[in-house]
């Protein structure tokens, strides 16, 4: 399976393909610019770091992360010394006990041939998220971030997210009640570069949040 991301040329045609179908995400795509999603590092860390984010802001997790880094001397983190530390240890950089508890068992997990993280580039979306969710504590949310940030995959919707959630809330006037149906009908017609639609929520959040650009829904 070709995981290798687009390039600059492939990019504007499945954003001018989206745009084609969705004028609210038109009018986003416009003001962002030029979509610069990037696969980024795979393996034990980077599934780490995402357990590790999972229900925090941008700078908790940041700071989590930095301390996590410390108890690898900042050096590669690996599946054997992660499994030996202890809970309290983990605790020390701010996790919570089950997160702890979580990366934990991942890692023994991926000790004992249960999660074979290089295999996952060949597997299907599902089944990637199937095995990743073995592991109590990793869910769907988890995975699918996996699935787009490491594995570089195109067609991926992460409907649980909240910022997902809020930007379609916000762009799409979708009722809180009835979310995921209205919002699954709206995907529907990115597939399949649903993954390429979400990056644009997520920065359209970003500049919510920041106040970088002002972007109305009368502007989508």
């Amino acid at each position: 399976m070709n995981t290798d991301p687009p390039d600059k040329a492939r990019f504007v045609e499945i954003t001018n393909e989206l745009s084609n179908r969705d004028s609210r995400l038109a009018g986003i795509m416009k003001h962002i610019g030029p979509c610069q999603l990037e696969r980024g590092s795979r393996g034990i860390a980077a599934l780490a770091y995402s357990v590790i984010g999972q229900q925090l802001s941008n700078s908790s997790a940041r700071a989590i992360r930095t301390k996590f880094n410390i108890l690898f001397q900042n050096s590669s983190i690996d599946a054997e010394r992660l499994a030996r530390m202890s809970n309290e240890k983990l605790r020390r950089t701010g996790l919570s006990l089950a997160k702890s508890r979580c990366l934990r068992s991942f890692a023994n997990h991926v000790l004992a041939g249960k999660i074979d993280l290089p295999k996952l580039e060949t597997m299907s979306n599902e089944a990637v998220i199937k095995i990743l969710s073995q592991v109590k504590g990793i869910g769907q949310w988890t995975a699918e971030m996996y699935l787009i940030f490491s594995l570089g995959r195109l067609d991926v919707f992460p409907i649980d997210d909240s910022s997902i959630r809020a930007a379609m809330i916000r762009i799409y006037h979708i009722q809180k009640t009835n979310f995921a149906d209205g919002a699954k009908k709206i995907s529907d017609q990115w597939r399949p570069f649903r993954t390429i639609a979400c990056w644009y929520l997520y920065r359209y959040m970003d500049t919510i949040r920041d106040k970088t650009v002002n972007i109305t829904t009368d502007q989508c």
